[in-house]
């Protein structure tokens, strides 16, 4: 069973989740953003040590507290690290006040009408099992849908509602994240399609349960209400998906009841060639306008 306290928070919260889930191929691009080049280190060891410095970093400044950030996305190896020999999830509730999630997809299949499913992940039951047991509350798992194609959206809708059976089953809340490529040409003719097969499997959902759902911002603000409403979703929150912070903000405050989960947006101009007093400096100004696009929406 979820924690309570956690479920309230998620639930209720004003604030926003930090997606902090960066996996082996967008790390070396998460890194150079935040000013570590690739000769800088050798080898995926180094690599994810220094990505996990960046998180705890990040995760250690004062303004990333449960305040404001309600919570945050881990990746496995995030989850299974410490911070100042604390487990990460362990270390965010109890220091922080920030409910930890955790990304268990293992990458996008190949394009096929217009989408990507999720790989395969034949390990899933023992990852969750894994992140119960370490004071995860919930998962977060991403298809990618790049056109207006009725069964290609329909293929990734399935597939997400599929597997969040399998993660409730665990006590886990899911987040769906069937994610609309933002530069495509048929954007909102996608996110009709979306919508109405999100609102479709939403009702196979056991009565008892609710799910969560991160989507790209919508062409059409509020487009996304009828889901927000629905009695089985908990939140929905918005994924950035390449808008700048500033672009994503503006979005966001339009769509009332969505909360951001920005990843990029969130570290934007944060880098490990600043001082303590900068990067915390720079951080919390990312917080407050996140947050409050967060609450205006």
């Amino acid at each position: 069973m979820a924690n309570p306290e956690m479920t309230k928070q998620a639930a209720e919260k004003d604030g926003f989740i930090a997606a902090l889930d960066q996996s082996g191929g967008s790390t070396p691009k998460a890194l150079r953003l935040y000013g570590i080049e690739e000769n800088e280190y050798s080898g995926d060891e180094e690599m994810f040590a220094l990505i996990h410095e960046m998180r705890s970093r990040i995760i250690k400044s004062p303004a990333f507290n449960g305040e404001k950030v309600m919570g945050a996305i881990l990746f496995e190896r995030t989850m299974d690290g410490d911070i100042d020999g604390t487990p990460t999830a362990e270390y965010l509730w109890n220091e922080c006040g920030v409910v930890p999630f955790l990304k268990i997809d293992k990458g996008l299949a190949d394009e096929e009408n217009g989408a990507q499913v999720m790989k395969p992940n034949p390990g899933l039951d023992a990852l969750l099992e894994k992140a119960v047991s370490k004071g995860i509350f919930g998962t977060k798992m991403r298809s990618n849908i790049n056109a207006a194609n009725q069964a290609g959206i329909a293929a990734v809708v399935e597939q997400q509602f599929e597997v969040a059976k399998q993660i409730l089953a665990h006590g886990l809340v899911p987040i769906i994240e069937p994610e609309v490529n933002i530069k495509i040409s048929d954007k909102a003719q996608a996110e009709d399609i979306l919508l109405a097969e999100i609102m479709k499997n939403l009702e196979t959902i056991p009565a008892d349960k609710q799910v969560m759902l991160k989507l790209s911002l919508p062409t059409k603000a509020n487009l996304y209400t009828p889901a927000i409403e629905h009695p089985r979703v908990m939140r929905v929150v918005a994924l950035s998906g390449g808008y700048s912070r500033e672009e994503a903000n503006a979005m966001l405050a339009q769509n009332s009841g969505m909360i951001a989960s920005f990843s990029r947006a969130l570290t934007e101009g944060l880098s490990a060639k600043q001082s303590d007093e900068e990067f915390d400096a720079k951080l919390a100004e990312a917080i407050d306008s996140i947050y409050e696009a967060s609450k205006a929406g």
